[in-house]
């Protein structure tokens, strides 16, 4: 194990003071241990293993997340369970499966009825983000980084620590690690964490072996929920972004390809308000194009040259986005090797199962796909090729249509990259071997299940296209029941999801001392009344219609009562839709773009 490498395996001692952190992987010389002092809050290294003798309460952990501050007081993260996705490069990439949270102080006896109450629901929003499937880490290879910006360190970028190396664009554990970051001592046993996806695979073509990887970084930065967090803020940060690099790795070298996803780069919002798409807003006192012309000089900073590939429709309610963007980034001036702006109606040009269609648009960009290239280092770690820049794709979410064009610009990519490796001839394509291009199509499938749930609540739509190359009337269902489920999701649960994000990644700091409960509920009471109302004209509609009556004018007046009585309060209701959401409660540091 290096010297700057990652403890792998921990056993947690838990004192009546004191935690104790034993590393039991270590090298030749016994290690020091981590003292966690549970009322003074330090942290130190200590020799003197005679203290954790005889404390009963131990286990056996992966690695410390980090330490949260809530209203009871401190609590320690860990690690408890860990799979192996695979290995990359020799190193082995993690999956976090499960993990533990542990209070500091041995009581709540300190603190009031309601800031018990709230100190559950904090301690419930943390477990909600540890329970999502799509956190991952190694101990010795650096995961928020691509193998290109890797490759174009100095020297002695390896021999700092992972924490304090890895780009914090993509770490989401930033916050919970500071206290640890701080004191150089503590370095391994600091452990960055991304959010994404991650798929190795062993894979072979005509007897050619070969590891195929795909890593998706999610951005913590403007994270959040679908419909909470859109747009671009101040900093040129926007929200739901992610990097995506597909890896193969044959016979001692490795190529990657990036590309990037992420919402739309203005001030907009569209806030869930009970209907099924909520209009989305640009806002008309920010100033979109500073905001933007930040965000792509960023993006051309760390990628090179740009491709904004637009996916959304033309006309409706997306078409104002779409107008602004195209002027926005027109009137920049970059010159065409640098940025290039193409916009794509998804929906109308697949409309009625035209999915053929794509292939417009992959014809547009095929210039811009060749001359960007790939990244290859050759067996003696020597750059070979160069990626010289990105396609930035999005639509609306930045979720399916944007997968389903990502994934074939991949391809064809791909296809390069096993040529020049000579696995393939020319003339010849992936698909031609039915396992891999099983293989290629579900590792990319997964990747926007995976990305889907992080930020709408569900999986991806039209994966189906993914997967098998066609549209399905399975698929078409599929997406419906997905839609009605991102539907309940995104009006009824997103505003706890949102907070609880908020409160992981430390945009909202919890304040021992703040008197009102962030949690009150300020709605007027007739708000809460209405929903009541209408469930209980309903039940009375289903009765009048079910129950027969000997009297049929009787009965088709209660019909009609009950349900003009319905009618009438659910227009009540969708009108003042925003009231019924389920809403942020947190005040966040980084303010939406739009109240």
């Amino acid at each position: 194990m290096g010297e700057n490498s990652i403890y792998k395996l921990l056993r947690l001692y838990t004192g009546t003071d004191k935690f104790f952190v034993e590393p039991l992987d270590s090298d030749n010389a016994p290690a020091k241990i981590l003292e966690i002092d549970r009322v003074t809050q330090e942290l130190s290294l200590t020799d003197n293993s005679d203290q954790i003798q005889g404390n009963a309460g131990s286990q056996e952990i992966c690695g410390i997340l980090g330490i949260i501050h809530l209203l009871s007081g401190p609590y320690l993260l860990t690690i408890t369970k860990r799979k192996l996705v695979g290995i990359l490069g020799g190193h082995e990439i993690w999956q976090v499966k499960e993990t533990s949270m542990i209070p500091f102080p041995k009581t709540v006896l300190h603190l009031t009825e309601e800031q018990n109450r709230d100190n559950k629901v904090f301690v419930q929003m943390i477990k909600s983000v540890l329970d999502g499937d799509g956190f991952y880490f190694s101990y010795t290879f650096d995961l928020s980084h691509t193998f290109q910006r890797l490759q174009n360190t100095t020297s002695d970028f390896g021999h700092i620590p992972l924490f304090e190396r890895a780009d914090p664009r993509f770490v989401w554990n930033h916050h919970l690690i500071k206290i640890l970051a701080v004191q150089p001592e503590l370095s391994r046993f600091v452990l960055p964490v991304i959010q994404g996806f991650i798929s190795i695979k062993k894979c072979s073509i005509k007897q050619s072996s070969f590891d195929f990887a795909l890593i998706s970084r999610r951005s913590c930065f403007r994270a959040g929920t679908r419909y909470y967090m859109r747009g671009v803020d101040d900093e040129g940060e926007v929200a739901n972004f992610v990097e995506t690099e597909q890896i193969l790795c044959f016979q001692g070298e490795f190529s990657s390809y990036v590309q990037t996803r992420g919402s739309i780069p203005l001030y907009w919002s569209q806030k869930p308000c009970l209907k099924y798409k909520p209009k989305p807003l640009l806002s008309a006192r920010h100033d979109h194009r500073k905001a933007s012309q930040l965000h792509l000089d960023n993006q051309i900073v760390y990628y090179g040259n740009q491709v904004l590939v637009n996916l959304i429709d033309t006309k409706g309610s997306e078409k104002v986005l779409g107008d602004k963007f195209a002027a926005t980034v027109n009137s920049f001036g970059y010159p065409d090797p640098q940025m290039r702006y193409i916009a794509f109606d998804f929906h109308k040009e697949c409309s009625k199962m035209r999915w053929h269609r794509l292939s417009i648009l992959m014809e547009r960009i095929s210039d811009k796909i060749d001359e960007f290239g790939y990244f290859k280092i050759d067996n003696q770690n020597e750059m070979v090729r160069l990626q010289t820049g990105v396609f930035r794709t999005n639509c609306i979410d930045c979720l399916d249509r944007t997968n389903v064009v990502q994934s074939m610009i991949a391809k064809r990519v791909l296809e390069r990259q096993l040529k020049d490796s000579k696995i393939l001839n020319e003339g010849e394509s992936p698909a031609d071997d039915s396992l891999f291009e099983f293989i290629f199509k579900n590792m990319w499938a997964d990747n926007a299940d995976a990305c889907s749930f992080q930020y709408s609540g569900t999986g991806a739509l039209k994966t189906d296209f993914t997967r098998f190359g066609q549209r399905s009337n399975w698929g078409v269902l599929q997406d419906g029941i997905n839609s009605a489920v991102r539907y309940y999701k995104n009006n009824f649960a997103d505003g706890f999801r949102q907070d609880a994000i908020d409160l992981f990644l430390g945009n909202y700091v919890v304040n021992s001392g703040q008197k009102i409960s962030p949690f009150h509920d300020q709605r007027d009471w007739k708000y809460l009344a209405l929903p009541v109302i209408l469930l209980i004209g309903f039940s009375m509609l289903i009765i009048s219609l079910l129950i027969p009556s000997a009297d049929f004018g009787l009965q088709l007046m209660y019909v009609l009562f009950w349900g003009v009585s319905c009618f009438i309060t659910l227009y009540f209701v969708v009108s003042f839709g925003t009231e019924f959401v389920d809403k942020p409660r947190l005040t966040q540091k980084l303010k939406d773009a739009i109240a």
